[in-house]
């Protein structure tokens, strides 16, 4: 036996107590996660803004983490910094003086042709090319594909004086005259060094929203036509923040935020949303977007993908312009032709050609033995038997069940549209997916027929004469975060719309697929988004000087009107209505929002001064004695929530103060009209407002009276007209039990 050595024992201890320490050290370091430190505008000083944060970190930061702990500074168009920190620091950092805000950064993701034609935005539409060639929008995507047709540059003249960015796209990867600006921010893990996309969902957002003219764009030959953004000439500049797998991190959504603003873009594009609203100064996009409106930049949101239910809207804030998606005047379908002859349409895009051949059509269940009944007519995955669907077309009672049938090698699949039922999406397999309806018919067919039939044939366009009307997928009001203020704002084409596409992506989301496109259709208020940017830098190629707002009004107050009767929750679906880029250039009037306005809101939310000059970088103060509250915003549209405490009608009395900029005619009246009904009752005062000259302001106040129920909201709007312009908003109330 070994006899006790003093000298051995001590290096025992000391191994121990290192590999103590370092576990330790791992444990403290798998606490970390990174908090984004949100300090307002930019502040003058002899210090730089990253050094001063990296001052506040040694402050509060274990010495062993602080190199390794700041991941990114934000200096350019406003402060803070993103951070490895644990819960502890993390409170420390927020109790700083100077801090406005420290959250979690948390992850987002992509809300997933014709369509200027159905607006009225046809190609040979008048166009001041000049200034539009001077516009340069930001997209903050997925990235972009640099050598698509949508990106060409013939033609193009150098990127204008104004831009201050760069290319730094990455190793291959080269801007032109017409795509003049890309980065890209993967601070988590820089793996992937380069702006271009692999997802396809930037490339195709970009081009909807300023895609050269490219002739016979098709996928497959589906909805063949000439693609085009809605300013051809203006300028593209791609911030990627998004990858797969991975999403889209808030530290790198609000980096390339800072970058845009200081860069010089007019408006930014962002499809990317989080599933729940947060408070503003949490929000990395409403605090990017917040400064990019403080510079005069426009900022477009999508609304969101979690359906028709109420309160699933995101994006909240007044100050970013936010789009819900609907369809346009075509449709695209997928007949399936039945054995006896009868042909159904369906939804689906299917690029696959079955040369007119029919096949055998098998039943889910009479091809599954691991499955029980229901499970196995649903096609569930893992029930069908590979060697039973060979040469076969299966029939599922779920839209799911055709990626099972594409699973196990199946020609195609017929299946019931229980899924989203007004869009066509691109699948894998032939597929066509038939109303409940229909589905019965096929079904009958089945049963009735000892050897069943049926092919599939090649997607084609048809006419939808319900349009416009919003897609089912698109996320509704009420806000949830500003009650008073109406989300969405609009509405726009989003329902299979054709554009750019990256030819690294498979064009059905599924890695299996292994076709590669040029231009596919894609379906999301990810969609509807770019139309919308597009749409206010064709009005801001006519008015370059109007602000963000004035822009975004415009475009509010000549929208469509929408059927109330055809959708849920009626402007919590649809906003103001559906845009109509081409009126809004000569809107008449529009209703400005200014850096006042906002501070009277953020006042009306219990932000105090200290808090205020933070964020606006100014001295700002709260104004003594006036109690607002966010209605009293001067917003295209007027929104009160009702309380009802608990009674089953509620009566109310609301008065809307509002302001309007004169930008139609010199020496103009206009007078008001309002809808009427016996649940409500609206005066306007004045109710006539006469401009002697452009750029005049006048305000006036809306009182609307009346009775609800403690459910129902209440649809009303209010139109000012000079016979040449009119200018309408809608009026909504509703209860608190909505």
């Amino acid at each position: 036996m070994a006899a006790f050595s003093p000298r051995r024992f001590s290096f025992l201890l000391l191994a121990v107590f290192v590999i103590f320490s370092a576990l330790q050290v791992l444990a403290a370091d798998e606490d970390r996660q990174v908090y984004i430190v949100y300090m307002g505008s930019l502040v003058d000083g002899d210090q730089s803004p990253s050094s001063y944060h990296f001052s506040m970190l040694q402050e509060v930061v274990d010495r062993r983490f602080l190199r390794q702990s700041l991941l990114r500074s934000y200096t350019r168009s406003f402060n803070g910094f993103a951070a490895y920190l644990t819960a502890e620091e993390q409170e420390k950092l927020a109790r700083h003086e100077e801090v406005v805000s420290v959250f979690p950064s948390t992850t987002y993701h992509p809300q997933t042709t014709r369509s200027w034609d159905f607006m009225g935005l046809a190609e040979n539409v008048h166009r001041n090319p000049t200034v539009e060639s001077d516009i340069i929008i930001g997209v903050i995507d997925t990235g972009i594909w640099p050598e698509s047709e949508s990106f060409n540059d013939k033609g193009s003249s150098p990127p204008p004086k104004k831009w201050k960015g760069a290319c730094e796209g990455g190793k291959n990867f080269t801007c032109n005259n017409k795509l003049i600006g890309a980065r890209y921010y993967n601070s988590y893990s820089p793996t992937d060094d380069s702006a271009r996309d692999k997802m396809g969902h930037g490339t195709h957002t970009a081009s909807t929203a300023a895609g050269n003219y490219v002739k016979d764009a098709s996928f497959y030959g589906i909805a063949k036509g000439t693609a085009r953004g809605g300013v051809p000439s203006a300028r593209i500049a791609a911030y990627k923040v998004c990858y797969p797998s991975v999403g889209c991190r808030e530290a790198d959504i609000l980096a390339a935020f800072d970058d845009a603003i200081a860069d010089g873009v007019d408006i930014i594009t962002i499809s990317i949303g989080e599933a729940m609203p947060t408070q503003f100064t949490s929000d990395s996009i409403a605090i990017g977007a917040f400064h990019a409106s403080q510079n005069g930049i426009l900022v477009v949101q999508s609304a969101g993908n979690k359906g028709g239910q109420k309160t699933t809207i995101a994006s909240v804030v007044p100050w970013i312009f936010t789009v819900a998606a609907s369809a346009t005047d075509r449709g695209i379908i997928t007949k399936a032709e039945l054995g006896n002859g009868s042909i159904l349409n369906g939804k689906g895009v299917n690029s696959f050609s079955l040369n007119g051949t029919s096949y055998p059509l098998a039943y889910g269940e009479d091809i599954s033995h691991e499955c029980g009944k229901q499970a196995a007519q649903n096609c569930e995955s893992g029930c069908l038997e590979t060697s039973l669907v060979k040469g076969k077309i299966v029939l599922c009672n779920t839209y799911k069940g055709i990626m099972e049938a594409y699973r196990v090698g199946a020609v195609g699949s017929v299946a019931l549209s229980d899924y989203i039922t007004d869009v066509s999406f691109i699948l894998p397999i032939a597929a066509s997916s038939l109303h409940e309806q229909d589905f019965h018919v096929v079904h009958s067919y089945f049963d009735s027929t000892k050897f069943p039939k049926v092919v599939i044939l090649t997607s084609e366009s048809g006419r939808n004469l319900d349009a416009p009307l919003v897609a089912s997928f698109s996320s509704r009001g009420p806000n949830t975060i500003l009650p008073d203020i109406l989300k969405p704002d609009v509405t726009a084409p989003g329902i299979e719309i054709l554009a750019a596409f990256s030819p690294l992506a498979s064009p059905s989301d599924n890695d299996d697929d292994d076709r590669s496109v040029n231009y596919t259709i894609l379906s999301g208020t990810s969609m509807a988004c770019p139309h919308v940017a597009g749409a206010a830098g064709y009005i801001k190629s006519f008015h370059p000087d109007w602000s963000p707002s004035a822009i975004k009004s415009a475009l509010m107050t000549t929208a469509w009107r929408m059927d109330s009767s055809k959708v849920s929750l009626a402007e919590f679906s649809y906003g103001a209505g559906h845009i109509d880029p081409v009126k809004a250039v000569h809107p008449g009037l529009v209703y400005e929002t200014f850096t006042e306005d906002y501070i009277n809101m953020l006042c009306s939310m219990a932000y105090d001064n200290a808090t205020l000059r933070r964020i606006l970088g100014v001295n700002s103060t709260c104004p003594t004695g006036v109690q607002t509250t966010p209605k009293d915003l001067n917003y295209p549209s007027m929104t009160r929530r009702i309380t009802t405490n608990g009674s089953a009608i509620a009566t109310f009395l609301e008065k809307f103060t509002r302001r309007v900029t004169n930008v139609g005619l010199e020496n103009t009246t206009y007078k008001v009209t309002t809808s009427k009904s016996p649940d409500y009752n609206i005066s306007v005062k004045p109710d006539i407002l006469t401009f002697g000259a452009l750029n005049e302001r006048k305000s006036f106040e809306v009182i609307i009276s009346g009775k609800t129920n403690g459910w129902k909201m209440v649809s009303a709007e209010l139109e000012w007209s000079d016979d040449v312009h009119r200018v309408r908003s809608p009026i909504v109330l509703y209860p608190d039990s909505l």
